[in-house]
């Protein structure tokens, strides 16, 4: 059922965002150098590795490191892509990855290799027994605030209780958190 649920709503976002997708790829290519997509190896269900898009909000000669570990992360963004990141419209692309299975709407954001470390093995084997999603309980509630053992604890309780009808309200929710920016409450 999720998966069915998945595909339906991924072509029908995509279909009703194509106009949109279209104007972001072109403010990308107009606003700087590079590619419109950049692409990242992910961990996916069962420690399967995909690649994930998303719309490039760096410049093209940003260190390849994770955001948080760049002295002055901003002076890497390219001129829309702060608007792209607050505004989460650098994930649009990643329908194409639900729309292929890899990846769903809803569950654990995707992790790199590198983010192990932050897991002991059983959380790990347990974060990644589902389809990672473009959102989860995590981004719901905290977006990219909390520590990494809070989101590591959303995570876990959302494969404890993941199904069609919480998956529909943490859609909810992250929609709220979006357009609200971060007003929960």
């Amino acid at each position: 059922m999720k998966r069915i649920f998945d595909l339906i709503l991924a072509i029908f976002l995509f279909l009703v965002l194509l106009i949109s997708l279209l104007l972001i790829a072109v403010l990308v290519i107009a606003t700087s150098k590079g590619p419109v997509l950049y692409w990242s190896d992910r961990i996916g269900k069962n420690n399967k590795i995909f690649k994930m898009p998303k719309f490039r909000s760096m410049l093209i000669d940003t260190p390849t490191v994770a955001t948080h570990l760049l002295d002055n992360p901003d002076s890497y963004l390219s001129p829309i892509g702060g608007f792209l990141r607050r505004s989460s419209l650098d994930e649009l692309p990643q329908l194409f990855n639900v729309i292929k299975g890899n990846m769903s709407l809803v569950g654990p954001r995707p992790n790199v290799f590198a983010q192990q470390e932050l897991y002991s093995k059983s959380e790990w084997e347990k974060r990644n027994s589902v389809r990672p999603g473009i959102t989860g309980l995590a981004q719901a509630l905290i977006r990219s605030s909390g520590t990494p053992d809070e989101r590591t604890r959303l995570d876990l309780k959302y494969v404890e209780k993941q199904s069609l009808f919480y998956d529909i309200y943490i859609i909810m929710l992250t929609i709220k958190q979006v357009l609200f920016k971060g007003d929960t409450n």
